[in-house]
């Protein structure tokens, strides 16, 4: 779902922001302003999220965007079809397609434990990595206790926003508790898991995580605009700047500069909708992995009550979420979410349709107003996915 908590992630107050309809200029034929995606932007703009940015591709390659709000609350300025963004969370499905190649390739088993790959790592009150298999990681089963760095005061964030964390430091932090359960009990989210994950895959590989998604995935399918920023706090332009509350009655502040706290303890990945969308109608056409992982992929469990109070029916596979849509059958995809920013990335089951949205600047007064924005992302990507 998030990097974080999705509960966590939107800031704890409201911002009203005036919408402007969406105006692609330079837009093709083949790529317009959509007004029903442009009325699904402007509903979670009015829900309190300064910038929104939407795109649908079909199986033709055709494809239609949208854009509401703002990219800059000071300027006005408009928010960009074309516009970078932090996808947080959304990197987990990259990493776990890497770590179902190399399962195709015979180099790592799903029934793989820890221990193998990374001994004596996950060690300690009570974390065994012999218990943990390589499945558990990549479908939040494994119980590792959470305990990842989070901001908060606006003080917190001017002073750490610049800090990062070796995958080593980040797994340390959750060694020092007590698991939450048992490996395979229940289900829970976390970010742990992915940091090992990414371990894992340099073990195998000898080359870091972010190095194997561009050689296996970013650049064979030309992905141009995704990418590790690692250590750099800016992103290209275009992009939208973010904005978090840190407190109810606090002033909004501009978290658009700093190193994301995404997948491997470091920063995620930062990509665009149309690269987005390009990916996932991949990963579920078939392009990325063998029949066999695929399916895999595709294995779903049932996930834990937070997630279904946001995601009512979600399951999740193997880095991968899949929900039903409203004129039958289940979409596929992920959500992330960073100080300021929420993502969500969804496809068709056979891959001929995808749709992302971006938020920028997401702030909330309470659970009640993340519900609400949830839902509306949800009809976002439900209304698009089911166009004829």
């Amino acid at each position: 779902m998030t990097s974080r908590s999705f509960l966590r992630n939107l800031a704890p107050a409201a911002v009203v922001t005036t919408t402007l309809l969406a105006s692609v200029p330079g837009a093709t034929a083949a790529e317009r302003p959509d007004p029903l995606l442009r009325r699904d932007a402007d509903a979670i703009a009015a829900l309190g999220v300064t910038g929104v940015q939407a795109r649908l591709t079909t199986a033709d390659g055709g494809g239609r965007a949208a854009v509401s709000g703002v990219a800059d609350v000071t300027t006005g300025q408009a928010v960009s079809p074309e516009g970078h963004f932090r996808m947080a969370s959304v990197t987990k499905t990259f990493v776990a397609t890497v770590v179902l190649q190399l399962v195709g390739e015979g180099r790592v088993s799903l029934d793989d434990p820890v221990e193998r790959w990374l001994p004596g790592v996950v060690s300690g009150n009570g974390n065994d990595g012999r218990a943990i298999t390589v499945r558990h990681l990549l479908q939040h089963t494994g119980g590792l206790h959470d305990d990842y760095p989070d901001y908060t005061s606006a003080q917190d964030f001017q002073q750490h926003r610049y800090d990062s964390y070796t995958p080593e430091q980040t797994v340390a932090r959750a060694m020092a508790h007590r698991p939450d359960f048992r490996p395979g009990e229940r289900w829970q989210y976390g970010n742990t898991g992915y940091v090992l994950l990414g371990m894992i895959v340099e073990r195998v590989t000898g080359r870091p995580w972010h190095t194997e998604v561009g050689e296996r995935i970013t650049g064979p399918l030309g992905l141009a605009h995704t990418f590790r920023p690692g250590a750099s706090p800016v992103l290209p332009q275009p992009h939208a700047r973010t904005y978090q509350r840190f407190g109810p009655g606090e002033p909004l502040v501009d978290v658009t500069e700093q190193v994301g706290q995404g997948t491997n303890g470091e920063a995620g990945l930062v990509s665009t909708t149309a690269d987005l969308n390009r990916f996932f109608s991949a990963l579920l056409g078939g392009e990325l992995l063998r029949p066999a992982q695929l399916r895999e992929m595709k294995r779903t469990v049932k996930v834990g009550k937070e997630f279904r109070q946001l995601m009512p029916r979600a399951r999740d596979g193997l880095g991968l979420f899949s929900r039903p849509l409203s004129c039958g059958g289940r979409y596929w995809g992920h959500e992330g979410g960073d100080a300021g920013w929420v993502t969500a990335a969804a496809v068709t089951a056979d891959g001929r349709r995808a749709v992302t949205v971006s938020l920028s600047g997401v702030v909330a007064d309470s659970g009640t107003d993340v519900l609400r924005v949830e839902q509306a992302v949800s009809k976002l990507v439900d209304d698009a996915l089911c166009r004829p």
